[in-house]
Formats: C-alpha cells, structure tokens, sequence
C-alpha cells in the first residue's frame, strides 16, 4: 500500500523518488496512517487479543491446577491402595496361619479321639476277655463237676446225681480256686 502512495506523490511532483531519498511528506502521511491504525488496534482490536490471552492463560493455570489437585489425588488413592494391599496381605496371613492352626488343633483332636477310641476298645476287649474267661472258668468248673462226679460215681458204683452232691463240688471247687486257682482244680 505504501508504494502505490509512494508512486501517486512522485507523478504529482514530477519526478521519479531515489531509493536513499526521503520524502517529508510522504513520511509524515505514512507516520499519520500508522498512530491512525495504532488507535484503532489499541481501541478495538487490543483488548479482545488481550482478553483472549488472559483467559488463556486463566484456562492453562486452571487446567494445571487440576492436574496438580488430581496427581495429589491420585498419590493419596495409590498411598490409600497400598495401604489396603498390605492390609489385605496381612490379613491372608493372619487367616493362613489361622488355617494352619485350627488344622493342628483338628489333627490334635482327631489323635486323640483315635487314643480315646483305641483306649475304650483295648478296655472294652479286656473286659470282653476277662468275661469270657469266667465263663470258660465256670464252664470248666460245670465241667470238672460233671467229671468228678463221674468219676466218684464209677469208683462207688453208683451214681451220685443228687443237688447235694454237686454243692458239695462245687464248694470244694471254691475252696481249689481260691487256694490255687483253676491250676489246682485241674
């Protein structure tokens, strides 16, 4: 815009502008132009180039502060989740080894109820044993009754069957056993 200024002065003078020559006139047009279009961008144009910075700048450090507000945030929850991970770790723990003493203590018990069990068979046999050892006692006493009598009966010849006859065993029998056991009587 500024040549074509320049090329209309130098026709109405007369004579073709130098490169190194200067033009007051032209200079002070050019200088009026500049503080014209100077007043109008600082009026209108200004402001809003401004305005338009500073909200940016505003929406930047918002922006920033928000990061900064959601890194704190996000330290405080990791800070907060491993403190739960470790929690929850501890807590495993704490429930393995639970597991592992509850598992001693059924083992425990399950022994010694297996020892109770066994000790109650071993006295329930003996008794069973002891049991079936009077009755083979008093089976073999009937017995030896029944022999002695037999026997007393051939050698007087006559048979002794009577009840008498076999109290009066049976109390010689005691008197054996309890001198020398069934060891005597046999």
């Amino acid at each position: 815009m500024s040549t074509a200024i320049v090329g209309l002065v130098a026709l109405q003078e007369g004579s073709t502008p130098g490169l190194f020559q200067i033009n007051t006139g032209l200079s002070i047009w050019t200088l009026i132009i500049f503080l014209v279009l100077l007043g109008v961008l600082y009026k209108f144009a200004y402001p809003h180039i401004l305005g338009a910075a500073d909200a940016r700048e505003r929406r930047l450090r918002e922006v920033l502060e928000a990061a900064a507000r959601d890194r704190a945030e996000a330290e405080r929850l990791l800070e907060e989740q491993r403190r739960d991970l470790a929690n929850a770790r501890q807590q495993v723990q704490q429930m393995v080894a639970e597991g592992k003493q509850a598992a001693e203590r059924a083992r425990a018990e399950m022994l010694d109820q297996a020892r109770r069990e066994q000790e109650e068979l071993v006295e329930r046999t003996r008794r069973e044993l002891a049991r079936e050892r009077e009755m083979l006692l008093a089976a073999l006493r009937d017995e030896a009754v029944d022999l002695s009598l037999a026997a007393a009966s051939k050698l007087v010849e006559k048979r002794l069957g009577s009840q008498e006859d076999r109290e009066l065993v049976h109390a010689y029998l005691q008197r054996a056993a309890g001198n020398g056991g069934a060891r005597g009587v046999a």
